[in-house]
């Protein structure tokens, strides 16, 4: 039900587009500006190293004539850099510059800037930027990154339950570490194929041409992704072994951990730890970060699913409770290095959409430990009980060996004091000692046969506590996957340093006018209308304000408002203000509309948790 739920909320939200991570810093010329002479070549400078395409950058003159010359590639050697070469003699007007790249997390951004050689042109050259994110692949990709994630936790959580908990029959987990071992070679599979139609923005279809996927494997995200292939067929072979020696020996568990390692580090090479300052110490507290998830959300699976099959020695528990601790101290230190690294400032956590979406997840995290404490509890108390079940029957098993020793004395004396006291009539004792009954059932001919005195024993007290530790995990793993899904999407958002990196106005300020436009909306009781301004309705650089009224004319609070620009005519878009509650209104410093024309300004209104409208209205833009 977990999954089902999770699967859902995965196809219903990610239709839209991903908020990569790499931001476009600087541009050379810069946007808007006019150069008395043309340039010889044209640079942009990012907020982190980027993966170039076959166009990753597209030149278009005032005639709409591509002129850009040789490939893209990176200036000087820097790999936050992209740069193409321009033709000495350049025609006078406005040029477009069309750019799409591949940000260090594996996130394909695009967008586009303007530049004019002596004078502005009087109309700006129609562009296409090429196709926009297709929501089709990007659901399925962002799908597969999910289960990836999830399977991951799974497989190698479960590995590690075995060889550090020992549960008493590991052949019950059997299934769980297959299941896992599946999920993520075929998540990995749909991943390698969807890589390069989730780049170029194209259709799922494209996933089947031959020359897409010997372009992937050219590129640090695919031989990442061949990479874990091949570790997944390590890893059958180690589970394989082991299976087999019926025990995990020192080399299956030395293979075992470095295929998980390996595994994690197919994580940390192809996203944002491998790109950005301190690589080395960020890589290696990705790493730690995964290991420790996996241990311990996996590992309460496999908990779990013992619980639910069957008793489970409070020993095995309790050596799952310390390896649970250990794995907490280890994302707290690692969570609290890349908080840092991702923000970059206080204030970044609470005016950036990564630092809103990290306090979720800080807040969920808080939620699973309070849960895991519950579990420690009771683990705690289980563990008291069955100890004390334990102790009572050794001590009723003394008893009965003791009686058992005491017994020939009193009734196994000399053979002719014997016939006196039991050889009588068959009424009078043989119905105690085990002689023949006369008037009930035969005693048992052997001890064997005979019910046994001290039967296993689970108190009232052991089973009630097995219950509740039972319920507490159970909570521990829902939480978890709302914490697994909550990490996705932080690694799916534009860190706050980077935000701050990329926040530099650029461009020309020249303002002729404002533009301000009513955008009324109604959703279930709530009506009102967004007054949305535009600092100036030039093409370039701009700011955003957006107040929310309501029916009275005074501004309301609302939980969310999103504000975004496309350009259906030239096919651009849509370029997302990333508005942010300012206090009373909404805004956003620095926002680029590269090129004019009649644009499509869709504004989203979410006045509480399930209630949400969108409306767009058309914004004209000068050039």
């Amino acid at each position: 039900m977990l999954l089902g739920a999770m699967l859902v909320l995965l196809v219903l939200g990610g239709a839209g587009p991903a908020s990569a991570h790499a931001a476009l810093r600087d541009t050379d010329p810069a946007d808007g500006t006019v150069l008395k002479t043309a340039p010889r070549s044209l640079t942009l400078t990012f907020t982190e190293s980027v993966g170039l395409l076959d166009d990753s950058l597209r030149v278009l003159d005032p005639d709409n004539r591509r002129v850009d010359e040789g490939e893209a590639r990176h200036a000087s050697g820097r790999s936050d850099t992209v740069q193409v070469s321009l033709p000495a003699k350049a025609t006078e007007g406005t040029y477009i510059v069309a750019w799409r790249v591949v940000s260090a997390d594996s996130h394909p951004v695009a967008g586009a800037f303007t530049y004019s050689v002596g004078k502005p042109s009087p109309t700006p050259a129609v562009i296409n930027t090429g196709p926009v994110e297709d929501p089709a692949t990007a659901s399925l990709y962002d799908l597969a990154r999910y289960i990836a994630y999830g399977a991951a936790a799974l497989l190698v959580g479960t590995a590690v339950f075995l060889v550090v908990c020992r549960p008493p029959e590991p052949g019950r987990l059997r299934r769980t570490l297959v299941v896992g071992w599946w999920a993520l070679l075929a998540s990995s599979v749909v991943l390698l194929l969807l890589r390069a139609p989730y780049e170029s923005g194209t259709g799922p279809a494209a996933a089947f041409d031959p020359s897409t996927l010997s372009r992937t494997l050219d590129t640090r995200p695919g031989l990442a992704l061949l990479a874990r292939l091949l570790l997944l067929l390590v890893a059958a072979a180690v589970l394989l072994r082991a299976r087999k020696q019926q025990r995990a020996t020192r080399l299956t568990v030395g293979a075992g951990a470095a295929v998980a390692v390996g595994l994690a580090l197919t994580w940390a090479s192809a996203e944002h730890a491998s790109a950005g300052i301190q690589v080395p110490v960020a890589m290696t507290s990705s790493v730690l970060h995964l290991l420790a998830t996996a241990a311990w959300l996996g590992g309460l699976t496999a908990l779990l699913t013992l619980l639910h099959r069957g008793p489970l020695p409070a020993l095995t528990v309790a050596r799952f409770s310390r390896l649970a601790f250990a794995s907490v101290i280890v994302l707290a230190v690692t969570g609290v290095y890349q908080s840092w690294r991702g923000l970059g400032s206080w204030n970044a956590l609470t005016e950036t959409s990564y630092g809103r979406i990290l306090l979720v997840k800080l807040a969920a995290v808080t939620l699973l430990l309070a849960a895991a404490g519950y579990s420690r509890r009771w683990t705690a108390r289980l563990v008291t009980a069955e100890t004390e079940t334990e102790t009572e029957t050794e001590t009723e098993t003394e008893a009965e060996v003791a009686v058992k020793e005491r017994v020939p004395a009193q009734v196994g004396g000399p053979a002719s004091d014997v016939p006196a006291q039991v050889g009588g009539p068959a009424s009078d004792v043989p119905a105690q000692v085990g002689g023949p009954a006369a008037d009930g059932p035969s005693a048992p001919e052997s001890r064997e046969d005979a019910p046994s005195a001290v039967a296993p024993v689970v108190s009232g007290a052991e089973d009630a506590h097995r219950k509740a530790l039972r319920r507490s995990v159970l909570v521990e793993v829902a939480v978890s996957v709302v914490v697994l899904m909550i990490t996705t999407v932080l690694t799916n958002t534009l860190p706050g340093r980077a935000q701050a990196e990329a926040s530099a106005p650029s461009g020309s300020d020249a303002v002729i006018a404002a533009s301000v436009t009513d955008v009324p909306f109604e959703v279930g009781r709530a009506r009102g209308r967004v007054q949305v301004t535009l600092e100036s309705n030039r093409a370039g650089d701009n700011a955003v304000e957006a107040i929310v009224f309501g029916l009275d004319g005074t501004a309301a609070i609302v939980p969310e408002l999103r504000v975004s620009f496309t350009l259906p005519s030239q096919k651009i878009g849509p370029l997302d203000t990333r508005v942010t509650d300012k206090g009373g209104y909404w805004g956003a410093d620095s926002f680029n509309l590269p090129i004019a024309g009649t644009w499509d300004m869709k504004v989203t209104v979410r006045v509480s948790d399930v209630d949400q409208v969108s409306e767009t209205k058309q914004v004209r833009i000068e050039g």
